[in-house]
């Protein structure tokens, strides 16, 4: 989404952060604080000792032992909400009824039918699910260059993204409250092919792997359909090797994405099209794209549509669509059939 113009400079929107999950300290508030469109004004913890170390080692004026305390706040505007997956819809809504703008990290629920209670909310109040990767030059990008033809007629997108985590103390590996490959990254793949290919999915069947001693999905593999011959399949794994790579299948080219998820904060990144003459990536030219931090596009964007500068582009209703093909994923790891989301 390119940057609408104006500036918040002399009216920054006012951030507070509910936790101090590590997504949150090592990656969205640093990106964050780099923007001048925006302010981190408060972080709550469970705790105010340790809300006030986080505070302190991030620079943040304010901070707090609950986060009803940060709620009731009347400068904070807008919520940014990383608590583990279980707490996001209840923590999301209690934040809307005070009035505050939420967005909320991924996947905003557990299911289709806890998203659609995100209807609830106020009706002026923006709501969104922190997927990151839609703001980042690369996908945009990707995503101009298969909407422009350059890729031929779509035919497949390809996904790998695997880490390897075996802490029983991580919330990760708490089936209970959200834990799981599935919900942690398989999402990603699913938000991209969405996004792509401009379109959701009709059907889903899946493959998942559970760890015997924690209960989630350690491997899970699908394919999804999305129409018109459009296929996504992917695997992701919470206990493999560390990689992530995406590749984007037409009739004239293939575009790769060599870094999807986890770009590198204000780093350049690069694209690689490839017409497929000759084997083995040798025919494969280099797209270059400028440095960026797409935590900070994020929470600039959000920013923007918090002061009506432009329109929120993925709210409630899209994070209710992605909710639907994760649900469809899981029936079909019971059935062992196609599932419609």
């Amino acid at each position: 989404m390119a940057k609408a113009a104006g500036s918040l400079k002399k009216n920054p929107v006012r951030w507070g952060v509910i936790s101090t999950a590590r997504i949150g300290w090592e990656k969205v508030i640093p990106g964050m604080m780099k923007s001048k469109d925006l302010e981190i004004r408060a972080i709550a913890s469970r705790s105010l000792p340790n809300g006030r170390k986080w505070a302190k080692k991030l620079g943040i004026p304010k901070a707090y032992g609950s986060y009803e305390e940060l709620l009731d706040d009347p400068e904070i505007e807008a919520i940014y909400n990383p608590l583990p997956n279980h707490l996001h819809v209840p923590l999301t809504l209690a934040a809307a009824r005070k009035g505050k703008h939420v967005l909320c990290e991924k996947p905003i629920a557990l299911s289709t039918a806890e998203a659609e209670t995100l209807r609830d909310a106020p009706g002026s109040i923006l709501i969104a699910e922190a997927f990151m990767v839609r703001h980042h030059p690369q996908w945009q990008k990707a995503r101009e260059l298969a909407k422009k033809g350059k890729l031929g007629t779509l035919r497949a997108i390809q996904s790998l993204f695997s880490y390897n985590l075996t802490d029983p103390k991580n919330v990760r590996n708490m089936a209970d409250i959200g834990g799981g490959g599935g919900y942690d990254i398989g999402c990603y793949p699913i938000v991209v092919a969405r996004y792509v290919f401009d379109a959701e999915p009709l059907r889903v069947v899946a493959l998942v792997d559970r760890d015997p001693t924690f209960g989630t999905d350690r491997t899970t593999s699908a394919v999804i359909d999305f129409g018109e011959g459009r296929h996504l399949t992917f695997t992701v794994s919470t206990q493999a090797t560390p990689y992530q790579r995406v590749n984007i299948l037409g009739t004239k080219g293939r575009l790769e994405v060599q870094i999807p998820f986890n770009a590198p904060q204000g780093g350049a990144m690069k694209l690689f099209l490839d017409d497929g003459k000759k084997l083995g990536d040798a025919s494969a030219k280099t797209i270059k794209v400028d440095k960026a931090d797409q935590y900070q596009l994020q929470g600039e964007a959000f920013s923007r549509a918090v002061r009506g500068m432009e329109k929120l582009a993925y709210g409630v209703e899209d994070a209710i669509l992605q909710n639907r093909v994760i649900d469809a994923l899981f029936r079909s790891e019971k059935s062992g059939s196609w599932e419609k989301p």
